[in-house]
């Protein structure tokens, strides 16, 4: 899936390595041809890039999602086979229902997960992690509804989700974005806002809340090989 970054048809996809301000650091924004943008930003105090990347290899049941979104986090139907707890979830799919904010009720959602080189310019890539810009980044195509369409590769053709890390002084800052709407009919039946605003309220609600617990439950899981800070 070398093109998806062309697929994007957004100039700006990799001027989020860049810790820069950008005009869109959480809202949402239309492009031409009809599909919607949503934007999140998230300070995760006392987290890293290495622990948000360790956690997408370790929650696995309905309870590790309610921790992570006790409100809006439904269940979790399971990994398949590609996923593996603590080693991999690049080309693994999540199956899980969710809410979307207030305004959305609880819908099935899949994720197939990628590489981050999928999405992003490679030299830019590079260029990031070797300036210490990106210390993580997690991308995926997913989908939303009872009818998700899946590709011959079996990604859900719906929309397009990029989570980067850069690791600061105090923890972390994750930039979140989504597009939604790359079905053929986008511009008869177009996204509607309130489903790219309860996503942006959803994102920035499960990570603020995922960054109460993930250090501790990062540590505790990996006490044998990672050293846990001296609070006193």
């Amino acid at each position: 899936m070398n093109n998806t970054h062309q697929n994007w048809d957004m100039a700006s996809v990799d001027d989020l390595l860049n810790p820069a301000p950008l005009s869109l650091e959480m809202g949402i924004t239309r492009l031409n041809d009809g599909r919607l943008v949503v934007a999140a930003r998230t300070d995760m105090v006392g987290c890293s890039g290495a622990m948000f990347d360790w956690w997408f290899k370790f929650f696995s049941t309905t309870e590790h999602l309610k921790w992570w979104h006790p409100s809006e986090h439904i269940a979790h139907y399971g990994w398949d086979s590609h996923w593996e707890k603590g080693k991999n979830f690049i080309g693994a799919t999540v199956h899980a229902e969710e809410g979307l904010g207030n305004k959305i009720a609880p819908l099935p959602a899949r994720i197939k997960f990628h590489q981050p080189e999928d999405f992003f310019d490679a030299e830019r890539l590079l260029q990031a992690r070797h300036q210490g810009w990106l210390s993580a980044a997690v991308c995926g195509c997913i989908g939303f509804g009872h009818d998700i369409a899946l590709d011959e590769k079996g990604d859900p053709t719906g929309g397009r989700m990029i989570h980067v890390v850069r690791d600061t002084s105090w923890g972390c800052v994750l930039r979140s974005r989504f597009i939604l709407g790359e079905t053929a009919d986008v511009e008869a039946r177009p996204v509607p806002d309130d489903v790219g605003l309860g996503l942006m309220q959803h994102a920035h609600c499960e990570f603020s809340s995922l960054s109460r617990l993930l250090p501790s439950l990062y540590y505790g899981e990996n006490a044998s090989t990672v050293e846990p800070p001296n609070y006193w």
